[in-house]
């Protein structure tokens, strides 16, 4: 395992904050959705109390099931860059004569 580049260094940490803020959004989502019936509805003290505590664990899991799935995939999604990025040839990006196609096309 080589050094990693400053280039790779900031994809990792953008995508560790969109991992982190999209975690964190969806969390809160599913802690209103769960909670909102005690707002709308008259629902007993205790009711209320194991309604907050079954939105919060779901928060909980929805949150590390977030963070876990971007943070998986991303290794994933990064091999798939060109090669050039790599240190390979880099491939043509337009045919070598006008109005004609790449041999790879």
């Amino acid at each position: 395992m080589g050094r990693r580049s400053q280039e790779d260094r900031d994809a990792m940490t953008v995508e560790i904050g969109f991992a982190l803020v999209s975690a964190a959004f969806l969390a809160a989502a599913a802690f209103v959705a769960v909670t909102m019936t005690t707002v709308s509805i008259d629902l007993p003290r205790t009711a209320e109390r194991v309604l907050v505590r079954i939105g919060a664990v779901v928060a909980v899991v929805v949150f590390v099931a977030r963070l876990v799935d971007v943070l998986w995939g991303f290794p994933r999604r990064g091999s798939r860059r060109p090669a050039a990025v790599h240190g390979g040839p880099q491939a043509p990006s337009q045919p070598s004569q006008p109005g004609r196609t790449s041999p790879d096309s």
